[in-house]
């Protein structure tokens, strides 16, 4: 894969008029190179790992990433890591800067897993990642999770594919 590329992210299906229906084809078991990669930065409060106000956050970072012609559909990734029991933290791949929210980079080389099941199974899967980077002879750094569907979405599609990424260098 080239540099700063995820794989193709398809959402020409879309029947719940919410988040499209993720086509895992391509993203299992990938090798991501980013440089200077450029992302939105947002933070959610949760309760115990459980989300409290992800909607109303991921609306608002959508929304500025649309009025500043910052997304690409083809590449689109939201990587997320729990950073406490209280606090998560997303990174929105852009294209460009984006007004009124916290700009951050990402470089380096991850690798990704796609896992297939309920979110309550993340910590088995955190632990999975870590174990891909120890494979690789590295020490592992921050796990994230690419939630391709919303939970409502999930359930009305019958699969709910999150896709594990790990610094892999």
């Amino acid at each position: 894969m080239k540099t700063n590329e995820t794989p193709r992210y398809d959402a020409s299906v879309n029947t719940t008029g919410c988040c499209p229906k993720f086509n895992p084809e391509g993203w299992d078991s990938q090798e991501l190179h980013f440089k200077d990669k450029r992302f939105v930065k947002a933070t959610t409060h949760s309760v115990m790992h459980i989300p409290m106000n992800m909607g109303s956050v991921f609306a608002r970072v959508n929304r500025h990433m649309e009025d500043a012609g910052a997304s690409d559909l083809d590449q689109f990734i939201v990587l997320s890591k729990d950073v406490s029991p209280w606090t998560s933290e997303h990174l929105f791949a852009v294209s460009k800067p984006v007004a009124n929210e916290e700009m951050t980079t990402l470089s380096g080389d991850y690798v990704t897993k796609l896992f297939e099941g309920p979110y309550s199974q993340a910590r088995t899967w955190d632990e999975e990642m870590r174990q891909i980077a120890r494979d690789r002879n590295t020490e592992p750094g921050d796990v994230y999770f690419f939630y391709t569907t919303c939970p409502k979405c999930a359930k009305a599609y019958g699969k709910n594919y999150v896709i594990g990424v790990v610094a892999a260098a």
